[in-house]
């Protein structure tokens, strides 16, 4: 795997992976042109979730129709894609590429080799410079492990984190990690505080971001071998962007806010938590009405390179919501700016 010497990205770059670039069919490879103001490429896996791929054309069309600077490279069959084309009017086709997966559509949605094809295919369309980020609903497993090889991890990243953005009673809060990683150590918990920090700092614009360790209570000796061992380690930790560890936090704080403005936990947890908190606020309507409510799409920190996941279940909207942050993340050139805030001489690569 090749790997980035500093853990820098620039969107604008095309990175080397070492394989080839896939092809495309009968588009303009121009279209999209990272030369264009505001311009972003997005490679969206058709084939990732549970209702693809018409809740993937679904979410594309939307995103489509609310960024007229929004480009998109589809990949997966041929079918699916010219269903998004037939949609656009003539004078925003150019702004959609197809790049063909490998194979002929699957028979049944089971045929995970042809759909886990579709994701490395789009995060090599990333690795290549056919694209600024990838989004996929598919396997979260496959996007992680797709992305790590693919794009390569930052030193110091054993494994990369999922991260979440939830709306609390008093804004929003950072959850990581919500799936990557569901049997962590303590130098993985570790570096997703890192990459929590500089991502609350160069997203959310935070100065000193507080970070806390999620567990069953605040008393002292509280929780497993693990969450026992972690406070020590994240009071001693060097957190980029100024951040500072502010001690253990319960579901509670999660809901209410104002305890931590970002959430270490592990995969398992996290993503357990995400989905209960997710659903109820589906029926009972989120902790704050403002307009500002965070996507239910989650960003993987720790790859050189933009990858959004949705959850298997996501639906047309939460597709375009995914799409718009990976996007905004590109224009921002958040991946980068985070990437240099965790670039420390103290990070050392145990790879």
């Amino acid at each position: 795997m090749t790997r980035p010497n500093s853990g820098r990205v620039a969107p604008e770059q095309g990175r080397t992976s070492g394989a080839p670039a896939p092809g495309t069919t009968g588009r303009d490879s121009s279209a999209g042109s990272p030369g264009e103001p505001g311009a972003a490429r997005i490679a969206v896996d058709l084939l990732g979730g549970d209702h693809a791929p018409a809740v993937v054309v679904d979410g594309a069309l939307r995103a489509c129709q609310a960024d007229p600077a929004l480009h998109l490279l589809l990949v997966g069959p041929v079918e699916a894609a010219g269903v998004v084309l037939a949609a656009f009017a003539a004078a925003d086709r150019a702004r959609v590429r197809i790049l063909a997966g490998p194979g002929s559509p699957p028979t049944h949605p089971a045929n995970a080799g042809w759909i886990e094809s579709g994701v490395r295919a789009a995060v090599l369309a990333v690795a290549n410079g056919e694209a600024d980020a990838a989004i996929s609903a598919g396997s979260t497993g496959a996007t992680v492990t797709s992305a790590a090889l693919g794009l390569g991890r930052w030193p110091g990243v054993r494994r990369p984190a999922l991260a979440a953005v939830l709306p609390t009673a008093t804004g929003r809060i950072v959850l990581l990690d919500i799936g990557a990683s569901v049997d962590p150590d303590e130098h993985t918990l570790a570096t997703h505080a890192r990459l929590g920090a500089a991502y609350a700092s160069t997203v959310h614009g935070l100065t000193n971001p507080r970070i806390g360790l999620l567990t069953i209570g605040t008393e002292r000796g509280k929780g497993d071998k693990l969450r026992r061992a972690m406070p020590a380690v994240l009071a001693g930790l060097d957190l980029p962007a100024g951040g500072r560890y502010v001690g253990l936090i319960e579901g509670n704080d999660v809901v209410t806010g104002g305890a931590a403005d970002v959430v270490v936990t592990d995969g398992f947890t996290g993503n357990v938590l995400l989905k209960g908190l997710e659903t109820a606020y589906a029926l009972i309507g989120p902790p704050h009405d403002g307009p500002d409510v965070p996507p239910r799409a989650a960003i993987l920190l720790g790859v050189s390179g933009t990858v959004v996941v949705c959850h298997g279940a996501a639906t047309g909207p939460d597709l375009a919501a995914g799409i718009a942050l990976a996007a905004d993340l590109h224009r921002r050139a958040a991946v980068r700016a985070i990437a240099a805030l965790m670039d420390d001489p103290e990070v050392i690569d145990e790879q």
